[in-house]
């Protein structure tokens, strides 16, 4: 979730400008009760994934970087990637859905992210969306700065930022789907993926303990 050629001020008003695009945007379907947690996008390498990308589970999560319930579970996720990396058996792939109905900024805030992986890689999507959800609630005119605190470009982040980049939306737009395809009525929402298993349905921010008894079910029944 460096530095520029370009004056802040510059990179600060093409974020605003950016921002007020997105805020106009059209807002999606509304999730229903008639999902199926079947129908879960499998995992491929354009996945953001942490951890190993051939672990024996997944843990799929839908967020809104706009939610504070979002912001708590993606803390606990970090914990338990942290317990859990020694092993290998568990990777966190992380997927949006901006929920713009209720969250302002949220599909403001889903593009930065992908605009910090189209710069910057996945290592930097995961430094800058951690920063993200530590500045919450995050002013859509502070990104650029906000980018140059964790090391991206100033320069190229607020290019992409500026550019409504077709690429970016589609890949927004598919996850939010999937997520309203699967279910999802709410963020946090996250499925415990292991092969040839129903997936586990993980609805709202679980604490630690809860979500590694899950975890721990999932790889040995």
């Amino acid at each position: 979730m460096k530095t520029s050629s370009i004056p802040l001020a510059i990179v600060a008003g093409g974020i605003i400008i950016a921002g007020a695009i997105y805020l106009a945007a059209p807002r999606g379907p509304v999730a229903t009760e008639d999902g199926d947690p079947r129908l879960v996008r499998p995992v491929t390498s354009a996945d953001h994934i942490l951890g190993n990308p051939t672990a024996q589970a997944f843990i799929i999560e839908y967020s809104d970087i706009a939610c504070d319930f979002c912001k708590d579970f993606h803390t606990t996720m970090r914990q338990l990637m942290t317990s859990e990396s020694a092993s290998g058996k568990v990777a966190w792939v992380f997927r949006h859905f901006p929920l713009t109905e209720i969250h302002p900024t949220a599909l403001s805030l889903a593009r930065a992210t992908e605009c910090a992986a189209s710069v910057g890689g996945n290592e930097m999507f995961w430094k800058f969306t951690d920063a993200l959800y530590a500045k919450q609630p995050v002013d859509p005119s502070t990104l650029g700065s906000l980018a140059s605190s964790v090391g991206i470009s100033g320069t190229a982040f607020a290019s992409c930022y500026a550019t409504a980049s077709s690429t970016i939306e589609a890949r927004i737009q598919a996850d939010r789907q999937n997520a309203l395809d699967i279910g999802a009525q709410g963020t946090p929402y996250s499925l415990i993926v292991v092969p040839g298993k129903a997936p586990v349905v993980v609805d709202g921010a679980y604490p630690y303990d809860s979500l590694k008894l899950l975890l721990d079910n999932a790889l040995s029944n």
